[in-house]
C-alpha cells in the first residue's frame, strides 16, 4: 500500500497545510509539550496549562464552524509565464453565505515544489453577504513547463486566527511557464542558401510570390499561363516570363538533452539542461529577427520535429515547444541523427547546443558536415568534457552556466 495515498496521510497533510495557521501550529505544539510534562509527574500543575491551550483551541473551532464562510472565487490566472518572474493574478471574492466573512483571507495551499508564493499570508478583512472584494496573488514559478495548480482557497481564521474555516469554489489554473532567456544582439553563424523544394509555399502561403527576373523566348512545352502578352506583342513572337528559384536559409537548431540516470534534479531542474534550453530560446530570437528557417529538434522523452520563420509559426511556439522537453535519460542522438539527415539535404546550417562533448556528438556534427552543411557548435557544461574537442570542420565554443543564466552574453 503507497502511504502517501492513503486516507490517513491526507487526512494529516490537509490538517498541517491548510486547517492550521501558523499561531495554530504554535498552539498544538504547546499542547503536546504540556501533555508529555504534565503525564511524567503530578506536582507541577502543567496540567492547567494543557487544559487552558486547550480550551482555546474548542473555542476556536466551534466559532470557526458556525461562521465558516461560502465564498466563490472568480477570476483567471495567467496562461503564460516566464521562470523566475513573479506572475499576479486578480481574484474577486464573493460572499455567497447568510453570515459576515470575518478575516478574510485567499491563498493558493499544496503549490508544486517548482511555485514559490510571494510575501507573507494577509488578512482582507470582512465581507458581508451578496458584497464582493478583489485581490491578488503573486506566486514565482522557478522551473519551466505545463503545470496543473490546486485552486486557490478562500479561508476565515476567525475568532483567534488559530484554524482556517470556509467553502469556496475556483476554477483550476494551468501555467505554461516559458523558459527565461535573453536576448542577443549577434549571432555569428556560416550561412548559405539551398534550394527549397516547394519554394515559397514550403514557407508560407500568404503574401509572397517568385521574383520576377526577365522575359525569353517561347519554347515548347513552357506554360501557356506564363505567357507575356506585352512582349509577345513588342517583339512579334510568344515570349514567356522567367521566375527566379526560391533560395532560403534553413537553419537546424539540435537541443542536447541527454543527462545520465545517477543525476538528480534540484527545484529548478538540471542546471546544465534547463541553460542549454534558456540558450536555444537566445539562439531561436535571433534567429527568428531574420529570414531564416528554423527547425528544432529536441530530444526527450519523444522526439521533437517542429519548424518556425517566414510565417510558418511565431517564435512564441518554440517557446511553448522547448518549455515542455523533458531530461532524456538515454542517449538522444540515436533518435536525433536519423531524423536530421534526412533534412540535411536542404539545410544550411547545423547549430549544435550540446551538453557535453564525445563519440556521438562529434559524428553528428561530422555527418552534416559530409553534407554540406555548416556548423556551430555550442557546449553549455561547467568543467571539462568527456573528450576532448577535436572538432576543425566546424565553429565551437564553450560556454559555463553561470554565462548563460547571467544574460552577459551579447554576440555568440
Amino acid at each position: 500500500m503507497n502511504w502517501e495515498r492513503s486516507a490517513a496521510y491526507c487526512y494529516l497533510r490537509f490538517l498541517w497545510t491548510f486547517r492550521f495557521t501558523a499561531g495554530g501550529k504554535w498552539l498544538l505544539a504547546g499542547l503536546f509539550l504540556s501533555c508529555a510534562l504534565g503525564s511524567a509527574t503530578v506536582e507541577i500543575p502543567i496540567y492547567q496549562v494543557f487544559c487552558a491551550l486547550l480550551a482555546l483551541l474548542c473555542v476556536d473551532r466551534i466559532a470557526g464552524f458556525f461562521w465558516r464562510p461560502r465564498i466563490d472565487v472568480l477570476g483567471t490566472f495567467p496562461e503564460k509565464a516566464t521562470a523566475s518572474q513573479s506572475i499576479e493574478a486578480q481574484y474577486t471574492l464573493v460572499n455567497r453565505g447568510r453570515l459576515t466573512a470575518y478575516d478574510l483571507g485567499l491563498r493558493f495551499f499544496r503549490l508544486p515544489p517548482s511555485f514559490e508564493p510571494v510575501g507573507p499570508e494577509t488578512t482582507l478583512g470582512h465581507l458581508r453577504p451578496g458584497q464582493s472584494l478583489s485581490t491578488a496573488v503573486r506566486l514565482i514559478p522557478h522551473r519551466r513547463g505545463l503545470h496543473t495548480l490546486c485552486p486557490p482557497r478562500a479561508y476565515s481564521t476567525f475568532p483567534l486566527n488559530f484554524t482556517r474555516d470556509g467553502r469556496s469554489q475556483a476554477e483550476t489554473p494551468s501555467v505554461l511557464v516559458l523558459p527565461h532567456f535573453s536576448p542577443i544582439a549577434a549571432l555569428d553563424i556560416p550561412v548559405g542558401f539551398r534550394y527549397q523544394p516547394g519554394g515559397i509555399a514550403l514557407t508560407s502561403n500568404v503574401g509572397e510570390s517568385p521574383e520576377y527576373i526577365g522575359s525569353r523566348e517561347y519554347l515548347a512545352g513552357d506554360s501557356f499561363r506564363q505567357i507575356d502578352h506585352r512582349s509577345w506583342a513588342r517583339l512579334g513572337k510568344p515570349a514567356v516570363r522567367e521566375y527566379q528559384e526560391e533560395y532560403y536559409c534553413r537553419v537546424a537548431l539540435v537541443l542536447d538533452t541527454f543527462v545520465p540516470r545517477d543525476r538528480k534534479p534540484d527545484r529548478g531542474g538540471f542546471p546544465d539542461l534547463e541553460a542549454a534550453i534558456s540558450l536555444s530560446a537566445s539562439v531561436a530570437d535571433a534567429l527568428s529577427r531574420d529570414e531564416y528557417l528554423i527547425d528544432l529538434f529536441a530530444a526527450g522523452p519523444k522526439l521533437y520535429v517542429f519548424r518556425a520563420g517566414r510565417h510558418t509559426a511565431h517564435f512564441d511556439n518554440i517557446l511553448e515547444i522547448v518549455a515542455c522537453v523533458d531530461a532524456c535519460r538515454d542517449n538522444p542522438f540515436d533518435e536525433v541523427a536519423p531524423a536530421l539527415a534526412d533534412e540535411l539535404g536542404n539545410i544550411s546550417t547545423v547549430i549544435g547546443i550540446f551538453l557535453d562533448w564525445d563519440r556521438t556528438r562529434r559524428e553528428l556534427a561530422r555527418t552534416a558536415v559530409e553534407m554540406g552543411c555548416s556548423v556551430k557548435i555550442l557546449i553549455v557544461r561547467d568543467g571539462e568534457t568527456t573528450e576532448p574537442i577535436d572538432f576543425e570542420e566546424g565553429s565551437v565554443a564553450a560556454l559555463t552556466i553561470s554565462q548563460v543564466r547571467g544574460g552577459g552574453i551579447e554576440v555568440l
